[in-house]
């Protein structure tokens, strides 16, 4: 009996395990980790969320017609350990203009993982290393 119940646990804890695995996904997947982009442009809205926030961007083209750009960011607990939240001097507010570094989509779509952003005073503020635990 108490062999099926030692079995039965580990079982359990093996199949939790791989669900737990699957379910956090590579950011290799979706974004080219051997490049780097960078956009200037008008934040539109800043979520901080778990498990990760999201920053979209009013960036204008050539032509004068605007696209919104969303980034990928850290979870909200990653930020707060850069100092990075709704509040302070690395907050971010809608119509702040900002140029931001990210790692491109791999589809080419307008989005990007978030690894800096050069503040309206001029100062960069480091968001991620460009790594999922960011």
């Amino acid at each position: 009996m108490t062999k099926r119940i030692v079995g039965g646990l580990a079982l359990a804890a093996f199949l939790m395990a791989g669900v737990a695995l699957q379910a956090h996904h590579s950011l290799a997947g979706v974004y080219d980790m051997k490049k780097e982009s960078e956009v200037a442009g008008s934040v539109e809205s800043v979520k901080f969320v778990n498990p990760h926030g999201s920053l979209t961007l009013a960036v204008k083209g050539a032509d004068g017609t605007s696209t919104s750009w969303v980034f990928t960011l850290g979870s909200a607990t990653a930020l707060a350990a850069r100092g990075v939240g709704r509040t302070g001097p690395n907050a971010l507010h809608a119509g702040d203009q900002i140029k931001v570094l990210f790692i491109p989509a791999r589809s080419g779509a307008p989005l990007g993982f978030l690894k800096s952003v050069t503040m309206p005073d001029g100062r960069v503020v480091q968001i991620s290393a460009g790594n999922a635990n960011d």
